[in-house]
């Protein structure tokens, strides 16, 4: 049996738009893409929250890796990279990703995508869309 305790949903971007695009950082800065606040309420335990985010990128110069983290209340949970090339190849991306995170303990948890480029001399863009979604869900 599985009991839905809270759910939340943004899109800062809802389209591909280059005319609101931003350079991705060098690691080991990032930028914030998007950010939830989730309830878990008291007595909810088993419980695990399902993440869902979809960034659209643009490479720029090189082949790019981009790290994606997920934060949940200032603390990593978890991370995927993937490559982004550029002109002469692909250079449009709509990354998607899910995360779970178990057994999160009662109380409102802020969970923040970022996103930073680990790769020297290489560049790329956020393009939109942005979306970022968690649902809270009790286990038995």
């Amino acid at each position: 049996m599985v009991r839905i305790l809270d759910k939340n949903a943004v899109q800062p971007l809802s389209r591909f738009n280059l005319s609101r695009s931003f350079m991705i950082p060098r690691s080991p800065k990032r930028v914030s893409l998007a950010t939830i606040q989730l309830r878990i309420p008291a007595n909810a335990q088993p419980n695990r929250v399902e993440l869902v985010a979809t960034i659209g990128v643009r490479g720029i110069t090189g082949i790019a890796q981009i790290l994606f983290r997920i934060f949940r209340d200032g603390r990593e949970i978890f991370n995927t990279k993937t490559g982004i090339e550029s002109v002469g190849s692909e250079q449009n991306y709509a990354i998607t990703f899910q995360a779970i995170d178990k057994n999160v303990r009662s109380g409102n948890h802020i969970y923040t995508v970022t996103a930073e480029n680990q790769t020297a001399n290489t560049r790329a863009d956020v393009v939109g869309p942005i979306s970022f979604s968690g649902l809270a869900v009790q286990t038995r």
